[in-house]
């Protein structure tokens, strides 16, 4: 597609780099960002350039955080005796808006799959089991994986390497349907997953 100005179309390929938007929704997008006021569209560049530079993991359960400690790990009003391990933070996302689990989480930030060469040393294990091993408060781990081979391999691994522990160890249940992401699944089959989750 021609574009009649360089900054357009350097603006258009830019915005066509995000997940699910291709050039003609990215056209749109920028063509409605040069309809709004210059404040309104400084807004939005200040507001991503404030989220790059300033966003934190939180050290703990390793969430997106403005601070050191998320708010969830921070918050007295939570379970610290229930952690449930999920893959990404899209995963806690998705398990808030149930507003059916009042336990913590850990964030492994991905699932072991051998065919991406993603092994358990790439993703946050050495972090959980340190976080059990420090902590004899925690009861419960619940592993809210995805229903996937990937998901089931990783669920797999964490049950070994934690049965050292005198812990209950839950998987959500199979509401979530075989082979999808937690983040794409409805509130209501989610929530009834995290609340009827089975013993491992």
């Amino acid at each position: 597609m021609a574009y009649s100005s360089k900054l357009i179309e350097q603006a258009i390929t830019e915005v066509a780099k995000l997940p699910g938007i291709g050039k003609k929704s990215a056209l749109r997008v920028v063509l409605h960002l040069l309809k709004q006021d210059t404040q309104e569209t400084s807004l939005l560049a200040g507001a991503l350039l404030d989220l790059r530079e300033n966003i934190k993991y939180c050290s703990v359960c390793h969430n997106i955080s403005d601070h050191e400690i998320c708010a969830i790990c921070s918050s007295h009003k939570r379970d610290d005796t229930l952690i449930c391990v999920v893959e990404d933070i899209r995963d806690v996302m998705a398990i808030e808006n149930t507003d059916q689990f009042y336990g913590k989480y850990h964030v492994l930030g991905g699932i072991i799959s051998p065919i991406d060469g993603i092994g358990p040393e790439d993703i946050k294990i050495d972090a959980l089991i340190k976080r059990v091993a420090d902590n004899d408060q925690i009861e419960e781990i619940i592993l809210a994986l995805p229903a996937t081979m990937e998901g089931d391999t990783t669920a797999f691994y964490l049950t070994k390497k934690l049965q050292e522990f005198n812990l209950k160890i839950t998987g959500i249940a199979r509401g979530v349907p075989v082979g999808s992401e937690l983040e794409y699944t409805d509130e209501v089959t989610l929530g009834r997953s995290i609340m009827n989750r089975r013993q491992i």
